[in-house]
């Protein structure tokens, strides 16, 4: 029984050390500012900073790759949670979006801010700075009248 621990062992250390090998692709496209959402519409200061602070990283081309996102295979849920995130909503190509699905997707952000749906739990587990308070949610919720 104890070799077979020992076999097990090893073997989750090789698998660790292959999955290393499987690189996904980590990308920050570039970003022009007349196309982010603060180059396309006025964001109030309040709601400009809970951006920054909590919604960045997945929803914009600038994440802020933290060290853990070069481990496999944590890098590969963290890679496909910001591709997801920015194929959802991204805010450095907010000029991309029609006036009507611009509409949406602010009441979407105050909508999911206030049910406590975003930002994801899994992320607020780490990045604890990115939890919304009360203050934060109204702030966001403030974008629906900027638009």
């Amino acid at each position: 029984m104890r070799r077979f621990f020992k076999f097990l062992a090893l073997f989750f250390v090789v698998a660790l050390v292959g999955a290393q090998a499987v690189r996904l692709e980590r990308t920050n496209p570039p970003v022009e500012e007349a196309r982010t959402v603060a180059g396309t519409m006025t964001v109030p200061p309040a709601a400009g900073v809970v951006l920054e602070r909590a919604c960045r990283d997945c929803h914009s081309n600038r994440t802020q790759w933290p060290w853990y996102s070069n481990v496999a295979p944590v890098s590969w849920f963290v890679i496909d949670h910001v591709n997801h995130g920015r194929s959802h909503l991204n805010f450095s190509e907010w000029s991309s979006y029609q006036p009507d699905r611009r509409r949406e997707l602010v009441d979407g952000i105050c909508k999911q801010a206030r049910d406590g749906t975003m930002p994801l739990p899994s992320y607020t587990w780490i990045h604890w700075n990115a939890r919304l308070s009360p203050a934060d949610i109204d702030a966001l919720c403030t974008l629906g009248a900027s638009h």
